[in-house]
């Protein structure tokens, strides 16, 4: 299973598309997770015109997207259990221990989060914590960002994207 990992487009009202980077690379993904900060329920749209979508809303996301995704989500995908968060809300001092307190105990293989737009990629026992970064504010990243996750055998495999243009 190839599944697209995303957080904070931060998608104006005005945007009328996402990158032609992003675009191109979640093309043949089955499946796009999103860690939040949508902004813009355009942003939905979009990426379900490239496959389906599940996620959880960011701080910077309206009541609609509170409704629609919720704030935690655990979902059961190619026989792992995956995690998602903005990122926002926990206990710890970096948004990656918030990340991971959020889902202490609950077996999460792999739990992606954002908040921060800094790609992130580490093993925390049993757990690989996953930020795509940001594929459209990418703060003081040197390059916007995104992330793909390979779930095959009995493994996954996680990659980020970088690209430098985001129109």
């Amino acid at each position: 299973m190839r599944i697209g990992l995303v957080s904070d487009t931060h998608l104006s009202g005005t945007a009328g598309k996402l990158p032609d980077e992003l675009v191109r690379g979640l093309q043949g993904v089955e499946f796009i997770l999103h860690a939040g900060d949508w902004t813009h329920p355009r942003a939905v749209a979009l990426l379900e015109a490239i496959a389906p979508v599940d996620g959880v809303a960011g701080n910077n996301d309206g009541p609609d997207l509170v409704r629609r995704f919720g704030k935690k989500k655990l979902l059961e995908l190619g026989g792992f259990r995956i995690g998602i968060v903005h990122g926002d809300i926990g206990w710890g001092r970096w948004t990656e221990q918030k990340a991971l307190s959020n889902f202490e105990g609950e077996d999460a293989a792999v739990i992606l989060f954002g908040h921060s737009h800094t790609p992130y990629r580490k093993q925390h026992g049993a757990s690989l914590l996953f930020n795509p970064g940001s594929p459209l504010q990418k703060r003081r990243q040197p390059r916007y960002s995104y992330g793909i996750m390979e779930l095959a055998g009995g493994s996954i495999r996680t990659e980020h994207y970088y690209f430098d243009d985001r129109s």
